[in-house]
């Protein structure tokens, strides 16, 4: 009788437990909702809502409760989590640049394709790489997305129009795209990544009439920073443009009940479309190996501090659920939140750091791993957010601290004056009370000003191009408006627009 040599048996043992369950890469999904506000789940504390998949993945997984997006807008953000990059360093947002492909293929969908993962991308794409138009899906190994903002009606999405028939409302659609790329991925031999952006509660308020009964009639509570009173104390700054408007034109001022029915109806279906996929990683028997991220592009009022819309530095527009399951993790199964503070350019290092893979040194975020085994910890003792979009007398920069929220406001004309607000978010998360000119704040304004400082100066030394560049000079504290105003353009947007 032969006998197998003591080396070949080691051998084959090594190989048997590097391909068995806890040893191989996790299979990743990341799921984006747009335009969801933090305080629209259940499991955020509303009892007005149904959202009981995402609800699950919450008690499943870690809840964060200071998640931010650094540029609080769709393009700009999408760029931030793709690259794990500020907006100044990725230079992508409406009408100031696209990426190129050099950049995306330091993506987290390039390095982890590269690294041996399959691939898929569905939804709204939402940035532009120069040199590709409109062919993102050469990215992919699996294509479902589209350019600009998609719609709503499945069969207008190209990539999508398969599951128009069974799917004519794109959420549901984007749930089926998720449910097949699991099925045949799982058996590949490969892990994979999923994204999916779904257009919803993104406008035009187009939700799904399949759910028109789950929010027929409903009351909701309005927030406790509810209406043009509560925001009387923001800066004259933050009152140019649309925001402010859309806080009556949109209906939140008096038809409030009927424009949340169908602003939580879209998220409904998102929910539904979170439960496709997750039944789909059940039935393929990958669930004790797949990470699933759910977060948002941005905030929205909803009607807080009496705004409209998304894009300004406060809490409602710039901070968004985040929940991760990692049944890896210490945090799987214990319905567990995080106080962290954490961001949109953490995305991409929690991925590839998930993979095993290296973190890129250009990446500003920070990896979110270390929180799934402690909660309760921290990653970074400040986050910079931003506006760089819309009217420029619109234009802040502010740093985010475990307590505080400082905001500067540049713009001087039209009879304006530089603004500064503090927030104590500890005891007044809802923005309440400007302490910036507090006798109790010096201290710790003193303390915050100068991290704001030497952001601004890293603003200078890495920006992408000129046009984020001047900003250091444009929020820079001590230059004078003298100094700033020939940087801007010709023409601004008047006042009261």
């Amino acid at each position: 009788m032969s006998r197998i040599p003591l080396t070949i048996i080691t051998f084959i043992f090594a190989i048997a437990t590097l391909t068995s369950g806890t040893d191989k890469k996790p299979n990743l999904i990341f799921l984006f909702a747009d335009d969801q506000n933090f305080d629209s789940l259940g499991c955020y504390g509303n009892q007005d809502v149904q959202t009981p998949n995402i609800d699950q993945l919450a008690a499943d997984g870690l809840a964060f409760d200071r998640h931010y997006n650094t540029s609080a807008i769709c393009m700009a953000s999408r760029a931030n989590v793709f690259l794990g990059q500020y907006e100044y360093k990725t230079g992508c947002n409406f009408g100031t640049g696209n990426l190129s492909i050099s950049q995306f293929e330091k993506s987290y969908p390039a390095l982890l394709r590269k690294a041996g993962y399959q691939t898929a991308f569905a939804g709204k794409f939402g940035v532009v790489i120069n040199g590709k138009k409109d062919d993102h899906g050469s990215f992919f190994d699996a294509w479902g997305g589209g350019p600009g903002q998609t719609n709503y009606a499945t069969a207008k999405n190209k990539s999508m129009a398969k599951y128009a028939k069974q799917f004519p409302h794109s959420t549901l659609s984007y749930g089926a795209f998720g449910r097949d790329f699991v099925k045949q991925s799982a058996t590949g031999g490969k892990p994979f990544c999923l994204s999916i952006s779904f257009k919803a509660p993104h406008r035009p308020v187009t939700p799904d009439p399949k759910f028109d009964n789950i929010y027929a009639g409903k009351t909701f509570s309005k927030p406790a920073n509810y209406g043009r009173e509560a925001g009387a104390h923001f800066s004259e700054q933050s009152k140019i443009g649309r925001q402010y408007s859309r806080f009556e034109s949109w209906g939140y001022a008096d038809d409030f009940d009927a424009v949340m029915a169908k602003y939580h109806q879209l998220i409904y279906a998102v929910d539904v479309a979170v439960g496709m996929v997750r039944d789909a990683v059940e039935k393929a028997g990958v669930a004790d190996n797949t990470v699933i991220i759910y977060t948002s592009d941005n905030g929205y009022f909803c009607g807080a501090h009496g705004y409209g819309s998304k894009v300004l530095p406060y809490e409602e527009s710039s901070r968004a659920p985040l929940i991760i399951y990692s049944p890896h993790h210490a945090s799987a199964g214990k319905k567990l939140r995080s106080p962290a503070l954490t961001g949109n350019i953490d995305f991409a290092p929690t991925l590839l750091d998930l993979a095993g893979l290296p973190i890129p040194k250009e990446m500003d975020g920070e990896s979110l791993v270390p929180l799934l085994d402690k909660p309760s910890g921290r990653i970074r003792s400040h986050l910079s957010i931003m506006n760089f979009w819309g009217p420029q007398q619109t234009h802040s920069f502010g740093i985010v601290t475990e307590k505080y929220k400082y905001l500067h406001w540049y713009y001087a004309g039209e009879g304006m004056q530089p603004t500064e607000e503090l927030y104590d978010l500890q005891n007044d998360q809802l923005e309440m009370l400007n302490q910036i000119s507090d006798p109790k704040s010096p201290g710790h304004l003193e303390s915050i000003r100068q991290i704001y400082d030497q952001e601004i100066t890293g603003l200078e030394k890495t920006s992408r191009s000129p046009y984020y560049a001047k900003y250091s000079i444009l929020f820079d504290r001590t230059t004078t408006w003298e100094k700033k105003r020939p940087l801007l353009p010709k023409k601004l947007t008047p006042a009261g627009k």
